[in-house]
């Protein structure tokens, strides 16, 4: 009896061990059913496409999910809700079957400062508000955000819209969501079965179809009838009675994956549309090295003319430049249009990595009678204390400010003020037997004699520059802080500058900025702008307006005739000349004075 009783006591154990191991294989494999039909009848909270970023689900209360805003926060500013308004609405029109409550949101804008809005265009953030109204009379206020926050990424979007491949595709994908919506409330009235049915089918038969499409090209012939067909059932199921909570629950988690969506390609476009900006074009950087390579393989050319370098008898030209095109395109306009070239001079200043391909360029390329210098200003054997650890080239800042107090942020006033870097600070050191220098950024083209700059009398002032004065130096004291400005003194800019290297030496203007700059170091990025107004205050000699035109690296609204008419055409802004962001008919002006018979610049493609 114990060993029977025994036994059985061994068997009782085992048989509830296998009754546990059939019920949990029974619960997965009805739970395997259940997510399955959870997906198919939309009780799931999120139905993403590809591409699409999953969010949390919106509470009752309308809190938006900060998944979006925390991944986009990287890219750049928070845009404001009315900037998306355009978008979500074009969303909503393609989705002919949202009937939901609206949902009532205050809409917030952002507050313009009452004197200026400045930021560094080292970040490249370019704004264009008065360019934009010139090309279209019907600009919303939204677009006044876009170009506030984003700028030239703007105006550069509207110029190069492409018409949408997938508009289609979104149509349904649209029309799929709301039919989902309103399935799980109608598939639970017994009297709309058919309803219940048709809708089953109709979005079985649009999720087939988006399986296999991706743009329009790829939906098959008969997919307009497919969509009038999901058109008509979902207005069938709109004018059935039933509880809306769940539709409408559905119906706001689109409304804001549409909104989020939109602000997320919004920022990446604008955050790649700057990293094309500062990226170094492909052609551009195959010359580069095509150029150093050639250096050291052919030495036959390398002279120098050190006589005429430092003769302060001649016209000296000073281009600070890492682009071996740009600074090509500024020497050859400027001897093109030079009465006589036998007594200029250009010293081109680059770094290191650039220095041997400027050197084998302008050895094998002659502009008439003049002569160029090309200086690395990393080397300090050469040049001593006079010397950086890397070339710093002219820095543009952007100041937007409204044109007056109660002004809409759509009739902003914007400009971009170029100043002089570190490397300007060094020129009294590098070339100390010249007594004046005319100092061209690489983002000029000059159209016209500039011999009369040699001759002009500037009274005793250091440097001679094109004042702005739409900037006043008191409307940019918010953001310089409390210093001895002149009221309603005008700012100045970078571009053209006549420099009288004496006077700065007794003056000692470089001492002045250095010292200035390491007292600003905590402004970072705005110590440069503060400690060259500061240097040069009451130092400026102000050039005529006729010799340079400003604004071609930003400004779609330049008069043509006025360009034509100007000495000195300068490209300040994001869009510059050589980079295929560039304004398309401003390029002719700068492209004219390529070799496009070059070898070097056919086989990297330069001359497209």
């Amino acid at each position: 009896m114990k060993g029977g009783s025994g036994g059985g006591g061994g068997v009782a154990p085992a048989k509830r061990r296998w009754r546990g191991l059939a019920i949990a294989v029974l619960f997965l494999v009805v739970l395997s059913m259940l997510v399955p039909l959870g997906f198919l009848l939309g009780l799931h909270s999120g139905f993403h496409s590809a591409g699409h970023i999953p969010l949390q689900r919106p509470s009752p209360s309308g809190d938006r999910s900060s998944h979006i805003d925390n991944l986009v926060r990287k890219l750049g500013p928070t845009l404001p809700k009315d900037v998306l308004k355009g978008f979500v609405n074009e969303a909503k029109n393609e989705t002919s079957s949202i009937n939901a409550t609206p949902r009532t949101e205050q809409k917030k804008g952002i507050r313009i400062p009452p004197q200026v809005v400045m930021q560094p265009f080292t970040s490249k953030n370019i704004s264009r508000i008065n360019g934009k109204a010139k090309m279209k009379s019907d600009v919303d206020e939204s677009e006044g955000f876009c170009d506030l926050k984003y700028g030239s990424y703007c105006i550069w979007r509207e110029e190069n819209r492409e018409e949408m491949q997938d508009s289609m595709v979104k149509k349904l994908k649209d029309q799929l969501f709301v039919a989902r919506a309103y399935f799980p409330s109608i598939a639970k009235i017994p009297a709309q079965s058919k309803l219940s049915g048709e809708l089953k089918q109709n979005i079985q038969e649009v999720e087939r179809v988006l399986s296999e499409s991706t743009t329009d090209a790829d939906l098959p012939p008969e997919i307009q009838k497919k969509s009038r067909r999901m058109e008509a059932v979902i207005a069938r199921a709109k004018s059935v009675s039933l509880d809306c909570n769940n539709v409408d629950k559905k119906l706001r988690q689109i409304f804001d994956l549409t909104e989020d969506e939109a602000n997320f390609h919004m920022k990446q476009s604008a955050f790649l549309y700057q990293l094309a900006v500062q990226t170094m074009p492909k052609s551009l950087h195959c010359l580069s090295m095509r150029l150093t390579v050639e250096y050291f393989r052919d030495h036959l050319f390398d002279k120098e003319l050190s006589e005429k370098y430092s003769d302060p008898t001649l016209q000296h030209y000073v281009i600070f430049s890492n682009n071996v095109i740009a600074s090509s395109v500024v020497i050859n306009s400027t001897v093109v249009h030079a009465r006589d070239t036998v007594n200029q001079v250009f010293h081109v200043l680059t770094d290191l990595q650039n220095y041997y391909a400027m050197k084998h360029w302008f050895l094998r390329n002659t502009f008439r009678d003049a002569v160029v210098q090309v200086l690395n200003i990393e080397d300090s054997d050469s040049y001593g204390k006079a010397t950086l650890s890397h070339l710093t080239l002219p820095v543009e800042f952007r100041v937007s400010f409204p044109s007056n107090d109660s002004a809409p942020a759509i009739h902003n006033r914007t400009q971009y003020v170029s100043i002089f870097s570190h490397s300007h600070y060094l020129l009294p050191e590098i070339f100390k037997n010249l007594e004046k220098v005319v100092v061209l950024d690489d983002d000029v083209v000059v159209q016209q004699d500039l011999s009369a700059l040699w001759s002009l009398n500037m009274g005793g002032k250091v440097t001679g520059a094109i004042e702005i004065c739409s900037v006043k130096m008191d409307q940019l004291q918010s953001y310089l802080g409390e210093h001895s400005f002149q009221k309603h003194s005008c700012s100045w800019m970078s571009g053209l500058n006549v420099i009288d290297l004496a006077r700065w030496r007794d003056l000692d203007i470089s001492e002045t900025y250095w010292k200035l700059v390491k007292e600003q170091v905590s402004m970072k990025e705005g110590s440069a702008l503060l400690a060259t107004l500061l240097s040069f205050q009451d130092q400026i000699y102000a050039l005529d307006r006729v010799w340079v035109l400003s604004g071609l690296g930003h400004d779609y609204g330049l008069d043509i005739e006025g360009i034509k008419k100007a000495a000195v055409l300068h490209y300040n802004g994001n869009m510059k000349p050589w980079l295929d962001l560039g304004i398309p008919k401003y390029k002719e002006y700068w492209k004219k004075f390529l070799n496009h018979e070059d070898q070097y610049l056919s086989e990297c493609n330069v001359n497209r």
